[in-house]
């Protein structure tokens, strides 16, 4: 039998209405302890009232809807779905012939839309609207990022590799610098200085007391100099990499970047990897949560949509701490960053087929 499509259109509306009132109500109560958590930095920094509201707030609103975009939906489904059951409503559908499975078709419809608005907001939105955020905070709330890293080792290029023990990001200069070059597994050429610097009026690096070492099979020659102005393979900006930089950029750059990344070695990478597997998720997320949350809320429960909606808030922050955990050990562990974001999902497809099959039908 098919499904009336005034009852698909029924439960589409009321998924997406209230989606959208779950997300305006929680967005509200967000916003108000941000200001009140910000609001001295703001006002000590001389923050403009309009960069605060058009810079940081008009560009925060669509980055926190997109984080906590699982727990709305899930939230929403658990709460229409629960008082459609109290009022007997799911029953009156299953008894007039329509099966659970097709039931839950308009559900599934509903997630998908709204985990592909997601999927292309994380993507294509999102890294625009974060750097206008990044660059109001860098003003008037966030210090400047500080590189902390030591001996930093990467690779710029295939066969080139160059390493700095320390690098200060606020004067971009690196202590005790190396870079060489191999050809066929043997080293031909090395360049080593105390101290290099770069200098952005010129966009070239300016060496102090170098030496050059180059190799031909056995023979070695060198050349000690006093000071050198030169173009290398990469910039300051190579040493002072901020992990939040993934947060700005787009599907294209991210991949871009990604490429540059594993250059310098695997667990370089990683986070960017992780970052690019999670903004593909959001439709098989959203499409998961749905389906445990119609399977917890379809039976009518004496006391109403309460123990439901906490049910649901609690299995939504267990996914995200599952989420964490998984890309701490592709991170520390060694993990694979598309099975760290993988696992989670799957371990929530076993529970929510296992929900499902409890559910009433």
């Amino acid at each position: 039998m098919r499904f009336p499509s005034i009852i698909d259109r029924y439960l589409i509306r009321k998924f997406i209405g209230t989606f959208l009132f779950t997300t305006a109500a929680l967005l509200v109560i967000i916003i108000v302890f941000d200001l009140s958590e910000r609001i001295d930095d703001f006002l000590s920094r001389g923050a403009p009232t309009k960069a605060i509201i058009f810079d940081y707030y008009f560009n925060f609103v669509p980055y926190f809807f997109n984080l906590f975009s699982y727990l709305f939906i899930f939230i929403a489904v658990i709460f229409f779905t629960s008082r459609l059951a109290s009022r007997t409503e799911i029953i009156a559908i299953l008894n007039g012939g329509v099966s659970f499975w097709r039931f839950l078709m308009p559900y599934i419809f509903a997630a998908l839309l709204l985990g592909v608005i997601s999927l292309l907001l994380a993507n294509f939105i999102i890294p625009n609207t974060n750097r206008t955020m990044r660059e109001f905070e860098k003003l008037y709330y966030r210090k400047p990022y500080q590189n902390r890293n030591i001996n930093i080792h990467m690779q710029v290029s295939p066969g080139t590799f160059v390493y700095v023990e320390s690098f200060n990001v606020s004067n971009q200069t690196g202590n005790k610098f190396a870079m060489e070059k191999f050809e066929n597994d043997q080293e031909v050429y090395k360049i080593t200085s105390p101290r290099i610097e770069w200098r952005d009026s010129t966009k070239q690096w300016y060496l102090f007391e170098y030496l050059v070492r180059t190799f031909d099979g056995e023979q070695e020659s060198f050349f000690k100099g006093n000071n050198l102005d030169t173009a290398f393979e990469f910039n300051a900006a190579e040493f002072s990499i901020d992990t939040e930089d993934k947060k700005i950029m787009d599907y294209w750059e991210l991949n871009r970047f990604i490429d540059k990344e594993l250059l310098k070695g695997p667990s370089n990478a990683a986070p960017y990897l992780i970052e690019k597997y999670q903004r593909m998720m959001p439709p098989l997320v959203s499409v998961i949560l749905t389906l445990i949350g119609v399977s917890l809320s379809s039976r009518k429960v004496r006391g109403g949509a309460g123990i439901n909606v906490v049910i649901g808030i609690a299995l939504t922050f267990i996914y995200i701490m599952l989420m964490q955990f998984a890309s701490m050990f592709s991170i520390i562990g060694g993990l694979s960053p598309f099975w760290s974001v993988m696992l989670p999902n799957i371990l929530y497809i076993f529970v929510a087929a296992f929900l499902m099959i409890r559910a009433p039908k």
